[in-house]
């Protein structure tokens, strides 16, 4: 066994390797860029070393760098997680030749598995099945047409060396197939310098399901069941889980028997997952095989109390696996939700800079945080948007959603946003929750993009509730305040009313509702009358002013969590990704409230500012140009996605009011409109 291994990356999944390398008594040497000098990954191995500057094509992804500090550590190993070089072949050989181990596949069957057309052709020859399609590099958009109109469209056409959603389009006719090649082999050349384009089926109503195989070097290889990845946004992974809802025993057996024989094929040794599209009909194709370990290969270990990590390790060391196929059994249900640093509510868009507050649900009762940062870290604009992964595993699929649903209501994010109330929000979709769902599942749900209320609370009067609870319990922390008047001490009103609408602190769309509170025995118990009806939430709870997570017993039996906040005169709550705002005032304060004046936003129609935190790279206009809508003003870079500004309507450039290479925050001004 090492003695010491290399991580060669950074993030959760360097901490996830130092984990299990940790468990296993072997010392782990981190390397890391100039901008993640103060990172968890650092502080978590035994040694680490600085390998450049912020931009990973200047640290993580210079190969030279990373077999040195192997040479000068005494490194015998090295990991590479997933992304930057995990998937390189060069790499791979390169350590090789070094003498140092590669804990992962041969760089052959990286070569082989790497090229889309190439591992086409190996999975005929394996007999796996494949989608119908044309496998060679077509060369002109005319010959495109004719091979989309002889396999029968919906086609996709695909980039031979594409990935995370690049060199991608799906024509459902002949213009769509004759611009969708230009633009796919613009696309594949930019990103990838490989223009190689193919096409293939369009697979209806489809799943993402792929099959997790291990093999060691003695030609042993076995499947470790399927996890089913259908639920993405713009080709990204959102929520994962093992098993797939929609796999019968009959299916599993033979796309995991196909995937053994593809394996073999190329003499695969260490983890890997080979990946099909599985149509409605349970018909099955492969799509690709990823030569690494899987970001959502934490499922996998939920289902099956298998270590992937140890096991790329004892692979990579020389042993043998100590099991057969027939030896692997599934147990009960698990799920991964990706936990980014982007804005749902503002398109997704990337969310970087302190976390103020980060507290991840306790690990326990079958709950899993694999994370790469801590409380008042710093999340850098260099790099992708993964805060953590919240894994859960139960006994049955209902039991993993809810452990997932109370998990997610009691992570605590703040500083930065999170896309935690659209996780919170898929995890109640009847369609999710049913298991009926295909990876176009998002794009059909949300056509609109998410917005605060595309998830109402199943219960409004429980929140307004909670909120006249919080009141109450500020008002008790006042009282106790010491140097009261005698005689004149604070009496504590036991009728408040709770003034909703869509916006709080307007005469807009107002909503009153009134509420009394009485307390007895250490319960709060809040009448809400409305419409002549008079419901009763009686509140058992320890929460204290200035606590984010409330918890609560609510009429003896019903438990929630709810992360609140007050905003002067205002309280927040959100609960399983709904948001209520309200104002909790006595009958005078309601009464005084309706005669305040509407307060009217800012005009902001002139001026154009940041949508994110991240990189001015380019402005394309001057002053005094005149610009149309639909213009490209100015483009931002953050978490290696580039995000282009247009014009929203016609105007005049008054003033560029930031500079090139400028950091700009969230809408800071960039440029203003006569």
């Amino acid at each position: 066994m090492f003695k010491k291994i290399l991580i060669a990356n950074r993030g959760e999944i360097a901490c996830r390797v130092m984990k299990t390398a940790k468990k296993m008594g072997i010392k782990t040497v981190a390397v890391y860029s100039e901008a993640d000098k103060e990172a968890r990954h650092v502080q978590m191995a035994d040694e680490a070393v600085c390998i450049g500057p912020a931009p990973s094509r200047e640290s993580y992804l210079v190969m030279d760098r990373i077999i040195q500090v192997c040479k000068d550590t005494g490194a015998e190993a090295v990991h590479p997680g997933y992304g930057f070089l995990s998937e390189n072949e060069q790499f791979a050989r390169r350590c090789e030749e070094e003498g140092i181990v590669f804990i992962g596949p041969k760089h052959q069957s990286i070569a082989a598995m790497g090229d889309k057309i190439a591992s086409k052709k190996l999975a005929l020859e394996a007999q796996v099945n494949t989608i119908p399609g044309f496998n060679e590099a077509i060369e002109k958009a005319e010959d495109a047409v004719k091979i989309a109109q002889g396999i029968g469209y919906p086609v996709m056409i695909k980039a031979s060396a594409g990935g995370g959603g690049k060199g991608l389009r799906v024509a459902f006719n002949d213009k769509e197939a004759f611009e969708g090649f230009t633009a796919c082999r613009t696309e594949a050349l930019n990103s990838f310098g490989d223009d190689r384009v193919f096409i293939e089926k369009f697979v209806e109503g489809p799943r993402h399901i792929e099959i997790q195989v291990l093999g060691d070097s003695y030609g042993n290889i076995v499947y470790l069941g399927e996890r089913d990845c259908s639920i993405q946004r713009r080709h990204q992974k959102v929520i994962e889980e093992a098993p797939s809802p929609f796999i019968d025993p009959a299916t599993r057996k033979a796309m995991g028997e196909q995937a053994v024989a593809l394996a073999k094929a190329v003499n695969y040794q260490s983890a890997g997952t080979v990946e099909f599209v599985v149509g409605k009909d349970k018909s099955f194709y492969f799509l690709e095989m990823n030569t690494r370990l899987q970001v959502e290969h934490p499922v996998t270990e939920g289902i099956t109390g298998l270590d992937l990590v140890e096991q790329m390790i004892r692979v990579a060391a020389g042993e043998k696996l100590a099991f057969k196929q027939e030896d692997i059994k599934l147990d009960g249900w698990s799920m991964e939700c990706r936990i980014n640093a982007d804005d749902p509510f503002r398109n997704f868009l990337p969310s970087t800079g302190r976390l103020v507050k980060y507290r991840p649900p306790a690990e326990q009762d079958g709950v899993r945080v694999d994370t790469g940062v801590y409380e008042g870290g710093e999340i850098p604009m260099y790099y992708d948007s993964m805060i953590a992964k919240l894994i859960v595993h139960g006994k049955d699929r209902s039991e993993a959603i809810e452990k997932m649903r109370a998990a997610l209501n009691d992570f605590v994010i703040r500083g930065i946003h999170s896309n935690i109330p659209f996780q919170a929000a898929l995890l109640q979709h009847p369609r999710f929750v049913s298991g009926d769902f295909t990876t176009g599942f998002i794009a059909e749900e949300y056509p609109d993009g998410f917005k605060k209320d595309s998830v109402q609370p199943a219960d409004p009067q429980r929140l307004a509730a909670l909120a006249a609870f919080m009141r109450y319990r500020y008002l008790e922390h006042i009282k106790m305040i010491d140097g009261q008047l005698v005689g004149h001490e604070m009496t504590i009103a036991k009728r408040f009313v709770v003034v909703t609408g869509s916006r709080v602190g307007s005469s807009e769309e107002i909503k009153e509702i009134p509420i009394r509170v009485e307390l007895k025995d250490g319960i709060y118990s809040v009448y809400i009358e409305e419409g002549g009806d008079v419901s009763r939430y009686n509140i058992v709870s320890q929460w204290r002013p200035g606590e984010i997570c409330l918890r609560a017993t609510i009429n003896g039996t019903h438990k929630i969590t709810a992360q609140v906040e007050r905003k002067g005169v205002k309280y927040a709550l959100v609960l399983d990704g709904a948001h209520y705002e309200c104002m909790v005032l006595s009958p005078l304060g309601a009464e005084l409230q309706r005669r305040m004046l509407v307060k009217v936003p800012p005009d902001t129609s002139k001026l154009l500012m940041s949508p994110m935190p991240g990189l001015l790279t380019n402005i394309s206009v001057k002053v005094g140009e005149s610009v149309t809508a639909g213009q490209k003003l100015a483009a931002i870079e953050a978490m290696k996605m580039e995000n282009t500004l247009v014009a929203v309507q016609d105007g005049v450039v008054a003033e560029i009011c930031a500079k090139v290479g400028e950091s700009l925050a969230v809408d800071q001004l960039i440029i203003r409109f006569e």
